[in-house]
């Protein structure tokens, strides 16, 4: 016979949530909302640059996808979840961006995208600063790409899937920023 004991303990287990993912101390949850979908966590890690620890990141999809190119291409909502863990100013930021961006698109693919970098540029140079301890959320929604900074709605969505599948290319694509960022990104144990 089970004692009360143990069938309450095996309730309280499978009745848990789903427990966070932590990335050098900031939790990740397992499933969050964007613009009225129910995504899951891909995968997190965290970005270095020479020795220093610049942020926290997550990818947030509709279902799991451990392959970067369906990943990239899923029409569905996704999130990228970054969160600062040092001062970076807005223009080292965007040029980060930017790096990733070109090193994973041709000349004539980034000339295309360059109008909608731009807005993104300027929407961080109104932020002036990525501070340690802040939230970059960047959604893939109906609208286009929305901008997300500690929760809060910065500027006018950027349209076109094409530029969130540019900006995912940044970590996930053939040329990654970091290569095993884009292994955790998709799920992978390094």
């Amino acid at each position: 016979m089970v004692s009360r004991g143990l069938v309450l303990a095996a309730g309280l287990l499978l009745g848990a949530p789903a427990q966070a993912t932590d990335v050098a101390g900031i939790p990740f949850q397992e499933k969050i909302q964007v613009d009225g979908a129910e995504l899951v966590l891909n995968g997190a890690g965290l970005r270095k640059r020479f020795f220093f620890d610049v942020y926290a990141i997550g990818l947030y999809l509709g279902a799991r996808q451990p392959d970067a190119a369906q990943a990239i291409s899923a029409p569905a909502r996704k999130r990228v979840q970054i969160h600062m863990l040092r001062d970076v100013d807005a223009e080292q930021f965007t040029q980060a961006l930017v790096e990733g961006l070109r090193a994973n698109h041709d000349d004539e693919k980034y000339r295309a995208l360059e109008p909608r970098v731009q807005q993104l540029a300027a929407l961080m140079a109104q932020v002036k600063q990525a501070r340690k301890g802040m939230r970059i959320a960047l959604d893939s929604t109906a609208s286009g790409t929305k901008v997300l900074i500690d929760g809060a709605p910065a500027g006018a969505p950027i349209p076109g899937e094409d530029f969130y599948q540019a900006l995912l290319r940044i970590w996930l694509g053939d040329k990654p920023v970091q290569d095993d960022l884009k292994l955790r990104l998709l799920g992978k144990q390094v």
